[in-house]
């Protein structure tokens, strides 16, 4: 796990954790996901997470609707 803020990056464990959320820094697991949110954040980390999974979401769908929209335009012509 790492803790971070801004751009300061340290490695922590399950005993040092607590400190540093509650100074302020995200604590992440290895693959960059963020595991607990710092004390003081504006957005909170489910909404967060839940707006990311839409956007994800939205996105390819996006990306869909224009596929089928340029393969319909082709068949057209």
């Amino acid at each position: 796990m790492k803790a971070t803020k801004g751009n300061k990056v340290y490695s922590v464990d399950e005993t040092n954790k607590a400190f540093y959320v509650g100074q302020g820094y995200d604590i992440v697991d290895d693959d960059g996901n963020v595991i607990e949110q710092g004390v003081g954040k504006k957005v909170d980390l489910k909404k967060y997470n839940d707006l990311k999974e839409k956007l994800t979401k939205l996105v390819k769908e996006n990306k869909d609707l224009k596929d089928e929209l340029k393969k319909a335009k082709k068949d057209a012509q």
